[in-house]
């Protein structure tokens, strides 16, 4: 029978790393809702608007490699910790913002707390907790606060920005943030590993990283024609091709290529990054249907996504006990095509849809099958490596996650716009051509989602993962998917 202390060894360490994940990954969100109310406080200039957003992002996404791999030399909670009180010390700054470069400084700093802290928050998770059900139930946790955060960072940025004001969209991490450096204690992490981090490695991979996550955004901003950005992508892909490179001569590589060397693993990076454009962008794309044709509020719109949230938890409950009788491929599998059967749902937008019926259902639909693909590609991911490893591994998930929702913002936006302001509909009205480009960009994510399951059913392992697979045991060994 379990005592009361017993389940508060469980329960707290559970709560800290559930508690990390939602305040970071809030955290892409919260701050949009604010943006107009920034402007007009502190002057902010238009062009420079985007950045208070885009800074956090760029950031987090391009250094979450050097977070995993600094995780695992240095130790993961010390680097957790680190991480989650450079992120509380920007926020406190952000909430002090007196200009935009103020704002825009912070923001980039709370996005290195991030890269350090949420790549060791997930590998902390096989080290914590000793037992398959305890693991599978933090994994679950994680999982749906990937998502959760997002919607919650939508209605929390509403509320505070239209009671206590915009600098509460910083503020509010402060007391959060605390908590959990107080909770983390209770984390049990791996020894740290002898090693170096490799200087060459680390410029190169965070170079090709920052080039390819800004590429994004400017795609995002300014389309995808857009010459800044297309020869971001190019310097990107040579940066990276130089990373690989020096890292299969490295003695003390960044990223060990033997993580690659698991078809099962490399096959979860890359659906990782399909799952992400899909969910995330489908959300931008109806959230802006919702705001500029249904001419929600913003707070009616975060409030609208609630059934997202509901798929989501219910999601998180069911999918691990699917993934004890189920290969992770059945399982990511039906996740994606459950999203890419919501994308598609929403896809059949007109001006004057209701939301009782098709949206609520589809977001409930989308998030369920998300966060089911999300907990069979992590346990793909993360089981079976190596304890030196674990924090690179999870790094690389994350990074396929963050860079997902990168391009799943920018496509799917670029697409939206582009048809919208096609010359056929320039008798259209506004309404009209706008719901034209949003059902286009639909089609496209729900494509894409299909090719993700696709992938998912290919790579991924074709039996459950077992008790002893969940550690470390190899990371070199080929793993068949048949």
């Amino acid at each position: 029978m379990t005592t009361k202390a017993e389940r508060r060894r469980v329960l707290i360490p559970l709560l800290v790393i559930a508690t990390a994940q939602l305040m970071l990954v809030l955290d892409d969100s919260v701050v949009n809702i604010a943006l107009p109310s920034i402007q007009q406080a502190l002057g902010v200039d238009p062009v420079h608007l985007p950045w208070i957003v885009n800074a956090y992002i760029l950031a987090f996404g391009a250094l979450l490699l050097l977070g995993g791999r600094i995780g695992d030399l240095w130790g993961r909670r010390r680097t957790l910790q680190t991480g989650i009180a450079i992120f509380v010390l920007a926020s406190l700054v952000g909430g002090f913002g007196q200009n935009a470069a103020m704002l825009v400084g912070a923001r980039a700093v709370q996005g290195l707390g991030a890269a350090l802290a949420s790549p060791n928050a997930l590998a902390l998770i096989a080290t914590t907790f000793s037992e398959r059900k305890t693991r599978d139930r933090a994994l679950s946790l994680y999982g749906a606060m990937s998502g959760l955060g997002v919607v919650i960072g939508l209605l929390l940025g509403g509320v505070l920005t239209g009671t206590l004001g915009w600098r509460w969209v910083f503020f509010v991490n402060v007391p959060i943030g605390l908590l959990v450096l107080l909770g983390s204690r209770t984390l049990v992490s791996a020894d740290s590993h002898e090693g170096q981090l490799g200087i060459t490695g680390a410029v190169l991979g965070t170079g090709g990283m920052v080039a390819l996550v800004y590429s994004i955004t400017r795609f995002g901003e300014d389309g995808l024609t857009d010459p800044l950005a297309l020869t971001l992508v190019g310097v990107a892909a040579a940066l990276l091709a130089v990373f690989v490179a020096t890292q299969a001569r490295s003695h003390s590589p960044l990223v060990p290529l033997s993580l690659f060397r698991d078809r099962n693993r490399t096959g979860a990076y890359a659906t990782m990054l399909l799952l992400a454009i899909g969910p995330m962008g489908t959300l931008y794309v109806i959230t802006l249907y919702l705001q500029k044709v249904q001419q929600f509020s913003p707070m009616q719109t975060g409030a609208a996504w609630l059934p997202f949230a509901a798929g989501l938890v219910l999601g998180a409950g069911i999918a691990p006990k699917l993934l004890l009788r189920a290969a992770p491929r059945l399982v990511a599998a039906l996740g994606a095509l459950l999203s890419a059967a919501a994308a598609f749902w929403f896809s059949t937008i007109t001006v004057d849809t209701g939301y009782w019926l098709p949206l609520a259902p589809a977001m409930f639909v989308l998030g369920f099958g998300f966060v089911s693909g999300v907990l069979a590609l992590t346990q793909a991911a993360v089981y079976r490596v190596d304890t030196d490893k674990a924090g690179i591994a999870s790094a690389l998930l994350n990074s396929a996650q963050q860079v997902g929702v990168a391009l799943g913002l920018a496509v799917l936006a670029g697409i939206a716009a582009t048809v919208s302001a096609g010359p056929e509909h320039a008798g259209d009205t506004a309404g009209a051509a706008l719901v034209t480009g949003y059902s286009t960009a639909l089609a496209v994510a729900s494509a894409l989602l299909v090719t993700a399951g696709a992938l998912a059913l290919v790579t991924l392992n074709a039996r459950p993962v077992t008790e002893t697979e969940q550690h470390g045991t190899t990371t070199t060994r080929s793993t068949t998917a048949a």
